[in-house]
């Protein structure tokens, strides 16, 4: 499954709730969750054929985030 919709993560505002996101050496595709502050990363949960899977989760620091992983890139349609 090789998806040119993903770029390169540059800064924290592109990290929100619901992103796609994925390893750059990968083909796993996850999905972002809330900022855990506790423990200093994001929870990330696996994504299988379009289903979020919440029995296991992952949390992962901002800093491996930016260097291992690239997001979705989703165009916001905005009626003027």
């Amino acid at each position: 499954m090789m998806n040119n919709n993903f770029q390169n993560i540059f800064d924290a505002y592109q990290l929100v709730s619901g992103a796609k996101i994925k390893g750059k050496t990968q083909e796993e595709v996850f999905e972002l969750g809330e900022y855990d502050a506790n423990k200093r990363g994001y929870t990330v949960y696996p994504i299988d054929n379009g289903i979020r899977y919440d029995d296991f989760s992952v949390v992962i620091a901002e800093k491996e985030l930016k260097n291992n992983f690239v997001i979705e890139v989703v165009k916001a349609n905005i009626a003027a």
